[in-house]
């Protein structure tokens, strides 16, 4: 049932130094966060805030699209999507200044490649976390056709 509100809950436990564990009790695993090494104290192998920034705009496009194609009937062999984020200094503060998804997107229909397009400008666009950021979000798409065998 679709309401016009959801809650999403998050827990956060400090570990040690700059590390801390995210957990929510409606999900399985826990996922290990840091500072990013590019600042100090930072810690390298770590998932850092920026990082599930990039990812929440990453995987929100992933599942409007997929949602988007199946109402479309849209067949695809394969999708996946390169996500970088910008940070920069804005105003004189860090900032997530870009993001740019490079979705690869491998159709079997030839015929079907602009719908395919149409259907990848219009995930990004209804993307509800974009949506919700004042980040800029580039869409760089691929579509390729497979190969047969």
């Amino acid at each position: 049932m679709i309401t016009d509100k959801h809650l999403y809950e998050v827990d956060l436990e400090w570990k040690e130094g700059r590390i801390g564990i995210l957990r929510s009790e409606v999900l399985d695993e826990e996922i290990e966060v840091a500072t990013p090494p590019e600042f100090p104290g930072g810690v390298e192998g770590i998932w850092s805030p920026e990082h599930l920034f990039v990812s929440s705009v990453s995987s929100c496009f992933m599942t409007t699209f997929t949602a988007i194609a199946e109402y479309s009937k849209l067949e695809y062999e394969e999708l996946t999507v390169k996500a970088s984020g910008v940070m920069s200094r804005v105003d004189g503060k860090f900032a997530m200044s870009e993001i740019i998804l490079r979705p690869k997107l491998i159709i079997s229909n030839e015929t079907q490649k602009d719908k395919a397009l149409r259907i990848l400008q219009k995930a990004e666009e209804a993307c509800l976390i974009t949506r919700s950021i004042k980040t800029k979000v580039e869409l760089e798409p691929t579509i390729a056709i497979a190969a047969l065998n």
